[in-house]
């Protein structure tokens, strides 16, 4: 591999970028005109079932499973191969045109909400669920939260990327984000031999962002690297990762907006709670 020296002025290459490239782009803004579908409840997620859009249905779920009815949401999904995230109405919910995106139409006038975090908080926060009111839970619980919402971008775009997804496996970049990777599931195996749950001994938020990046991880089933990172050896993580993954509420927060693996796993909108029993792919009959 040959040195690169940098241009002094970067340009943008249209055919760079790996697997990605078709919809990565320097400047942000719509692409194109297109208003996004409302439908019936209060909540309207525009997502896709990846990690980031994991959480807050997972949340959603746990929401309804717990009684609270204002809870209920019509998700739609948003494909970001194609560049629905681009389109007009979805940038007006979200500026930075990445999923999730959420808008609340309980408010007057109606409340936008981006970014998977600010979700979670706003919702356990409207709800009065799954983030403590005692100071230093809630401190913990938050802290755990960003924690994820810093970390996971060294695992996705980091070791994600140049593991799996760049045009050519370079050890550099592997080597440099595989031992990031790996010292952030020392922290969260650390923590979670002392602890149920990241918050201490109460399931909450914070669980529900984590899981869904670092369980997937444990298990060995995100960008097909269990081995090489020696995930089995973080038994605490797995530990917490099977417990949660065995929610009721988690199993079907997980396969909402998902567009990819087992036709059964997948349900690409989500209107009622009975979708889950008669719209799953392998059930309508349609492809992926």
């Amino acid at each position: 591999m040959t040195d690169y020296v940098p241009p002094k002025v970067w340009t943008w290459d249209k055919e760079s970028g790996g697997r990605f490239a078709a919809i990565n782009r320097p400047i942000a803004g719509p692409t194109h005109d297109k208003a996004l579908p409302v439908g019936k409840h209060p909540i309207q997620l525009y997502s896709l079932g990846t990690p980031n859009g994991v959480k807050v249905t997972v949340l959603l779920e746990e929401l309804l499973a717990l009684g609270h009815a204002g809870a209920e949401y019509d998700a739609w999904l948003i494909n970001i191969g194609t560049g629905d995230q681009f389109g007009s109405g979805f940038v007006a919910v979200n500026p930075n045109s990445k999923i999730p995106a959420m808008v609340d139409h309980s408010t007057t006038p109606t409340t936008r909400i981006f970014e998977s975090g600010a979700m979670m908080i706003y919702l356990a926060e409207k709800f009065g669920a799954f983030l403590p009111t005692d100071h230093h839970a809630r401190t913990e619980a938050l802290s755990w939260l960003f924690w994820q919402m810093g970390s996971a971008p060294f695992l996705g775009g980091g070791f994600g990327h140049f593991y799996a997804y760049a045009p050519t496996k370079q050890e550099y970049p592997i080597n440099r984000y595989a031992m990031e990777v790996k010292r952030q599931l020392d922290v969260l195996d650390r923590h979670l031999a002392d602890n149920d749950y990241m918050a201490g001994s109460e399931y909450g938020i914070a669980d529900m962002a984590i899981w869904p990046w670092y369980g997937a991880l444990a298990l060995g089933l995100l960008y097909d690297a269990g081995e090489f990172l020696d995930v089995a050896s973080y038994t605490n993580v797995i530990r917490w990762t099977k417990q949660i993954g065995a929610r009721p509420a988690v199993k079907r927060g997980r396969i909402v907006n998902r567009a990819f693996g087992d036709p059964a796993s997948q349900l690409h909108e989500r209107h009622d709670a009975s979708d889950f029993d008669t719209k799953t792919q392998d059930k309508i009959g349609k492809p992926a």
